[in-house]
């Protein structure tokens, strides 16, 4: 049996739904999964933050989805912790192709959602981002920069695409401290770096979101606005 979570979902034929899915050791795979009806229908459990366990059948990347069970309750989630979990979702949908990417990225995923459920904060998102970065290989080394130089607290530094951090003298737009690279290295991260290094994730995210906005970060910011109001 394979243990997973459920991504995403939507009708796929009669009485199924073409789920995308984040499985232990495998990353994601995209299934059909029959619903069926009545007492013996699977649909209260096939939602996302409902760990499952299941197997698959099919020799192509579409499998199928068989053998179904809820592995535990489902994670309760509600306000900032649905919103920031369901962001998690939709990175992954985005960013993974169906070709077994981020085998390594269950275990992250799973322990995020659980601290989320426990009480959001948002490093739990820049810790994630960077784990699926290094997944995704496109993480630039966080301890020397792109002189082979060792990161320092008190230094100012660039992101250049494909060469690394480059140390800079003085503060400019887009420049991050290397406190805040070697806090998300470390993950130690606190209020004081939120805000670069979300710009830093940001962009280093973008070639894999293209243009198209994530309706996450639209109903997150309709929350955060609402609060205020």
């Amino acid at each position: 049996m394979e243990r997973g979570y459920i991504l995403h979902h939507r009708p796929f034929k009669e009485s199924s739904l073409l789920v995308n899915l984040l499985v232990d050791g495998m990353g994601r795979v995209d299934a059909v999964a029959r619903v069926g009806s009545g007492k013996r229908s699977l649909k209260p459990i096939l939602q996302p933050f409902q760990p499952l366990i299941f197997n698959f059948t099919g020799k192509s990347e579409l499998k199928n989805l068989i053998q179904v069970e809820a592995a535990s309750a489902a994670i309760p989630l509600s306000g900032e912790q649905l919103y920031a979990s369901m962001y998690l979702n939709e990175l992954l949908v985005r960013t993974l192709s169906n070709q077994h990417q981020a085998e390594e990225l269950f275990h992250v995923y799973h322990r995020v959602l659980l601290d989320v459920a426990a009480g959001f904060e948002q490093h739990q998102l820049r810790w994630f981002e960077y784990q699926l970065l290094l997944q995704l290989g496109a993480m630039p080394s966080l301890l020397f920069d792109a002189q082979g130089e060792k990161i320092s607290d008190d230094g100012l530094y660039r992101y250049i695409p494909d060469q690394g951090f480059i140390f800079v003298g003085s503060r400019t737009n887009n420049v991050i401290s290397g406190k805040a690279i070697n806090q998300l290295r470390d993950n130690k991260i606190t209020e004081g770096q939120f805000l670069e290094l979300k710009i830093l994730m940001r962009n280093l995210l973008s070639p894999f979101l293209g243009n198209k906005p994530l309706m996450s970060r639209k109903l997150f910011a309709q929350l955060t606005k609402s609060k205020q109001t």
